[in-house]
């Protein structure tokens, strides 16, 4: 049996080291900065936030979309934001209609309007169904921000803002896309409710 304590130092090791990558990667803390602002500038015009993945990323887009529409660290108003990945019915019909692929393209089109922005999460880059609505952000306007691994892959060309982050394993990957995505919180609460 492998050394509970030994795998438990080593992910921690990892995850610091991913971190202070991040820290000293000058292009994803530009892209970071960029995709906060624009996602105030889209709240202040009265827009919403619409976040999709797949797994682990489903998961953390509804994590995200419960902070902003619930509260993260201050007591404020509420801020509109929607997880594409909830509701079965819409999700088994595309799937079952279209195709998996177009599960979050569908929505997109059937929701967002010009005011809005897209946050797709995929730690490989490379989920065909984020992609899908990448490209639907690309052809109809929609400012779109991805969280992704290593290399960003095909996403790192569809999306406006591109944050790509470091990690081997896909664990690693989503622990600081959890970091980003609450300290995405933190910022556009603070912009938007300033004491």
């Amino acid at each position: 049996m492998m050394n509970p304590l030994d795998c438990l130092s080593r992910n921690i090791e990892a995850s610091i080291a991913a971190k202070q990558q991040l820290l000293a990667d000058p292009e994803a803390l530009t892209a970071f900065n960029a995709a906060t602002r624009l996602i105030v500038e889209r709240y202040r015009a009265g827009g919403r936030l619409y976040i999709a993945g797949n797994g682990g990323s489903a998961a953390d887009a509804q994590h995200l979309a419960g902070e902003f529409v619930s509260k993260l660290a201050r007591d404020r108003a509420s801020l509109p934001a929607e997880a594409l990945t909830t509701d079965s019915s819409i999700l088994t019909a595309i799937g079952n209609d279209y195709g998996f692929e177009y599960i979050f393209e569908r929505q997109l089109a059937g929701k967002a309007t010009a005011k809005d922005v897209f946050l797709g999460i995929t730690t490989s880059g490379e989920s065909a169904n984020i992609l899908r609505a990448l490209e639907h952000c690309q052809r109809t306007g929609l400012p779109s921000v991805v969280l992704t691994g290593r290399s960003g892959g095909s996403a790192r060309r569809l999306a406006d803002h591109c944050i790509a982050v470091p990690g081997q394993a896909t664990s690693t990957i989503q622990e600081l896309h959890i970091v980003l995505a609450h300290t995405l919180c933190e910022c556009v609460e603070a912009a938007m409710f300033a004491d």
